[in-house]
């Protein structure tokens, strides 16, 4: 399924990249000389979201060189986004994403400003109904290890219904469960999925895991 565009104003619809899987795959120090390899490898599995955070290597040519390389249908951006001229930044090299370790409203209105998706981190359900206001298209429950899903299922009880919910920190195939049933709609994925030292085979080892468990917890 392609995704489509907000009919007003052409906005990124996070919603629509999760339909498949709703896993994000996040590249930490991934270098541009071997973006294209590990973006296609990850394609291949049902990967729809990439995220090269900004403090890898070279990470705008990082974010250029998947954004020019991947399929359409895939989403392509920046993760560890601390300020707003950094959105700019992200923008400029074709990166329609923006996700966050933090709650900073700035860097989520910048975001919108630009038409981009923003996923900000919280860790409370003050920083979460902040985030939403300031237009954040999902919240990042970050770091997952010290919120549990029964933290996650309290916080659903008072969240708006729509809200997509993603935990990361420390997400494997086989923790994912709780999350869901707590009411979680996808995930983050880290250093399970890959680190800069694993090879292009690994890495697809792993997205290929990640994407049964997944398809194993929506058939049961």
């Amino acid at each position: 399924m392609l995704p489509i565009h907000d009919r007003i104003g052409g906005a990124i619809v996070l919603r629509d990249y999760l339909i498949d899987l709703p896993l994000i795959a996040i590249l930490r120090g991934l270098k541009p000389e071997n973006a294209e390899a590990v973006g296609h490898a990850l394609v291949e599995a049902g990967f729809r979201i990439i995220e090269v955070p900004l403090n890898s290597p070279e990470p705008f040519r990082s974010i250029e060189i998947l954004a020019k390389t991947m399929p359409e249908n895939v989403l392509v951006g920046a993760g560890t986004v601390l300020d707003p001229d950094q959105v700019n930044g992200v923008h400029d090299v074709g990166g329609k994403l923006i996700v966050m370790p933090h709650a900073d409203v700035d860097v989520i209105r910048r975001a919108k400003e630009n038409r981009l998706a923003c996923t900000p981190g919280v860790a409370t359900p003050t920083e979460a109904f902040a985030a939403l206001k300031a237009g954040a298209d999902a919240i990042k429950i970050f770091p997952a290890e010290a919120i549990p899903p029964a933290v996650v299922k309290a916080w659903r009880a008072v969240l708006p219904k729509d809200t997509l919910v993603l935990p990361v920190g420390g997400i494997k195939p086989d923790n994912m469960k709780p999350y869901v049933n707590a009411g979680a709609n996808g995930f983050g994925l880290g250093s399970a999925l890959f680190t800069p030292a694993m090879p292009v085979e690994e890495i697809r080892r792993n997205a290929h895991d990640f994407a049964v468990a997944w398809q194993n917890l929506r058939s049961a």
